[in-house]
């Protein structure tokens, strides 16, 4: 039993009670502790085992380092995908500064109402084609 427990803590403390249920049964409860408040309350599910104590020598074992494997696997997923959104987060700054940046940067353009010397005849040209086309 604290061979398969031996994992998990060392990332948090855990408390295990027992306790009698009946003439022949037996419950044991595993609980482990929050490292840091915030932390996500799944990571420190409780886990409960009943029954007698040939079934509990028999099977605890193996239950409880299922129960210690998926703690962990949660863990380390929970981590990588918090680092993955920071780096995300990040890269979105970055680009957004750049961005902005690009747009001090850029010179002034002029109005889109004004009309470079070159551009005046095919204004009037348009104008021609629509004033035609409205008649």
């Amino acid at each position: 039993m604290f061979v398969e427990l031996m994992p998990m803590l060392g990332e948090r403390t855990v408390m295990i009670t027992v306790s009698r249920v009946n003439q022949n049964s037996i419950r044991v409860n595993f609980i482990p502790f929050r490292k840091r408040e915030g932390e996500n309350a799944a990571l420190a599910t409780p886990l409960s085992f009943s029954g007698t104590p040939e079934e509990l020598d028999r099977e605890l074992g193996s239950n409880l380092d299922s129960y210690v494997e998926e703690n962990l696997r949660f863990q380390s997923t929970l981590a990588q995908a918090k680092a993955e959104l920071e780096s995300a987060a990040k890269a979105g700054r970055d680009q957004a500064r750049a961005k902005s940046g690009q747009n001090a940067k850029k010179p002034e353009q002029s109005a889109p109402n004004e009309l470079a010397p070159e551009d005046a005849p095919r204004a009037e040209q348009n104008m021609t084609l629509f004033a035609a086309q409205q008649k």
